[in-house]
């Protein structure tokens, strides 16, 4: 093959094209690098910017070639070998990229959030409020933006288009179907909604669900993860919490107060122990100083219900601190008043003396 042949066929539209196309999609990949590095030394010791660059680098390192691609096979001629499906395959890649583009988005969005409300602090109702608030949002715009994502990539097959064409046309019974059968799926993703505006829980809420006591660990777009004070994980439904009561003991504070009840025999003098229960108290490093009650709040023939109310930062501290009361007050009783700890008592009337037993 001759010099001049060889031009010819690099003059040729096909093979300028395709050099195009490979051209623009390396300066593409280059104007990427180029920029994330600007970006992130903008970004600097700023976490917000770094976790939003981590988030979009992968997905804009191949939407940026992509669009530098359609925008070649948009200019191409017609008779380009393959354009249609090159310009099809690009879409649906364009789609998919922009799509996860915008899911990372809101995920970065979410940490940085987090990261500008820390719930590590003992008073983080505020913190916690915003974390739950974020997380159930981003999560159902996520979702949406997954749905709109497949509904634009399949209706980019004509096939597909006429099928959409004919079930518009029997809308209202398709519509019913659907409905009845995705009823828990939007009724779990409508009472997310009610939960991250109404917020009857948070995350790290303390919550009694079922008769079991723990603490709100994850919240996600279909389910919440309630983690059982012995390290069990309770999945519930997130219409369930909309549907039936429960107990949330973190709703408007994470300042909590507990009871110790103890039953005591009524020769015990409450002065010394409502002293012992105020030193206990200020030797506990989980008392905050606030509460520290002893009341009798229940009398029987037997005996009397002494409760001990105590108050703490939050739930954990509060039942160490509860417990700590407990063993005290009780040791304090078997060491000075062993005399007052719950007894029977009984009385025998017309009984026989023990010599009228063995002298009948």
């Amino acid at each position: 093959m001759s010099l001049s042949e060889i031009f010819d066929q690099l003059n040729h539209p096909y093979v300028a094209t395709t050099g195009v196309a490979v051209t623009a999609s390396i300066f593409a990949v280059a104007l990427h690098r180029v920029a994330a590095a600007i970006v992130r030394h903008m970004a600097g010791d700023s976490p917000y910017l770094t976790a939003l660059l981590l988030k979009s680098y992968r997905p804009l390192q191949w939407l940026l070639p992509l669009l530098a691609l359609q925008t070649v096979w948009a200019a191409a001629p017609a008779a380009y070998p393959g354009l249609s499906a090159w310009q099809h395959g690009s879409l649906l890649a364009i789609i998919v990229t922009t799509t996860w583009l915008v899911v990372n988005t809101l995920v970065a969005t979410r940490d940085m959030i987090v990261l500008r409300y820390p719930a590590d602090r003992m008073d983080n109702l505020q913190e916690r409020r915003v974390q739950t608030q974020a997380t159930v949002l981003m999560r159902t715009l996520s979702g949406v933006a997954i749905f709109i994502g497949i509904s634009t990539a399949l209706m980019t097959f004509p096939d597909v288009r006429q099928v959409g064409a004919s079930l518009l046309a029997s809308a209202g019974l398709a519509g019913l179907v659907v409905g009845f059968a995705a009823k828990p799926v939007l009724g779990n993703v409508i009472a997310g909604l009610q939960i991250a505006l109404a917020q009857p829980i948070r995350i790290d809420d303390v919550v009694i669900v079922e008769g079991e006591w723990g603490r709100i660990e994850a919240i996600t777009g279909t389910f919440v993860v309630v983690r059982i004070w012995d390290q069990r994980c309770l999945i519930v439904p997130l219409q369930w919490f909309i549907e039936h009561p429960f107990q949330n003991w973190t709703h408007t504070s994470a300042n909590i107060v507990g009871a110790v009840i103890l039953w005591v025999d009524y020769a015990l003098p409450l002065e010394p122990l409502r002293r012992e229960l105020e030193r206990t108290c200020k030797l506990a490093p989980e008392w905050d100083g606030k509460v520290c009650v002893l009341q009798v709040t229940e009398t029987s023939e037997r005996a009397m219900q002494v409760r001990a109310l105590v108050s703490s930062t939050d739930s954990g501290r509060n039942w160490d601190l509860r417990c700590r009361v407990r063993e005290g007050l009780i040791g304090f009783l078997q060491h000075d008043f062993p005399q007052a700890l719950p007894r029977q008592r009984a009385e025998i009337v017309g009984a026989k003396p023990i010599e009228a037993c063995f002298n009948p």
